[in-house]
């Protein structure tokens, strides 16, 4: 990576990982601490699937934050590869934001990053999130649950939906981080082309639309993106299902769901790109894709 400016205001600077189990609110957070929204969200578990850079400059210095898919136990090579994506930065970063629900106990997904956590000696801000869903004496009880089975550099409690206390996390983060130099141009704030951010918006909605047996064998590819000055960008795309059963579900009748993930996705993917798009939409059949190392290659699912 290319260091753009050197430390001479002792500006801060660093990498943090968010971790936690599935659906706990991680991408969430991400997007309130840089500012805008990079990361796909849903209610769906596993909805982050690689590991994403995202980035918050400031007078104060910069933050790079590396969303990781939640870990879980893998049930097929996808859940593999996501599962070492979550793993591997934790021994590539500066800090590390684990993140938990203020609930009665530690999950057994926890205690698998419990044991993550005692192999190495990065510092960790215990994150509580959705504390605006519970009192005050649940989120201190959750705290000292945690810190009984862990150091932790800081704890904290925000709500990552409602933005309450994400001001204070960012500067809890740049008290933990070192002196250094701004590693990406000020403007930036994602290493995600627009390719990837476009076709993580349309597998965003696929996730919310679709039926629970569906949006886990969902992935898309994106077969061409064209852009020309005072023209509508044009964007094709494919929604690729495991089960010819899944693919009537994706379409929908009269091809209702298609027009719907299609139409949503068209918006966000305007907004991204400043400008209108034209977006083509089509459904494709791979049968097993989640356990076949060469598809998930071809679709850009590559061990870290």
């Amino acid at each position: 990576m290319t260091i753009l400016k050197t430390c001479e205001n002792k500006m801060k600077s660093g990498f943090v990982t968010l971790i936690g189990r599935p659906n706990v609110g991680k991408s969430t957070l991400m997007n309130r601490l840089i500012g805008q929204k990079i990361a796909i969200t849903s209610n769906k578990a596993q909805t982050t699937r690689t590991r994403i850079e995202t980035v918050y400059t400031d007078d104060r210095g910069q933050i790079i934050f590396l969303d990781t898919p939640g870990i879980h136990r893998a049930k097929n090579k996808l859940g593999d590869f996501m599962v070492d994506a979550a793993r591997s930065t934790l021994s590539e970063v500066d800090l590390i934001l684990w993140l938990v629900e203020p609930e009665d106990r530690i999950e057994e997904k926890e205690e698998q990053i419990l044991s993550y956590l005692e192999e190495g000696r990065l510092p960790v801000i215990l994150v509580v999130n959705k504390a605006d869903t519970a009192g005050a004496g649940s989120v201190a009880a959750c705290q000292t649950r945690f810190a009984a089975r862990h150091e932790f550099a800081e704890c904290c409690a925000i709500s990552a939906l409602k933005g309450e206390g994400v001001e204070a996390l960012r500067q809890l983060i740049f008290d933990r981080l070192p002196e250094g130099p701004l590693y990406y141009d000020e403007d930036s704030l994602t290493d995600q082309s627009l390719r990837e951010l476009a076709a993580e918006m349309i597998r965003e909605k696929a996730l919310r639309h679709l039926s629970k047996e569906v949006p886990h064998g969902i992935a898309v590819e994106i077969e061409s993106f064209r852009e020309e000055e005072g023209r509508p960008a044009v964007i094709e795309a494919s929604l690729i299902c495991e089960k010819e059963s899944h693919k009537g579900i994706v379409i929908g009748k009269g091809g209702s769901m298609l027009k719907t993930i299609g139409s949503e996705a068209r918006r966000d993917i305007e907004e991204l790109l400043e400008g209108p798009v034209n977006l083509r939409l089509f459904v494709k059949v791979r049968k097993d894709w989640r356990n076949d190392k060469a598809q998930l290659k071809s679709l850009g699912y590559r061990k870290p």
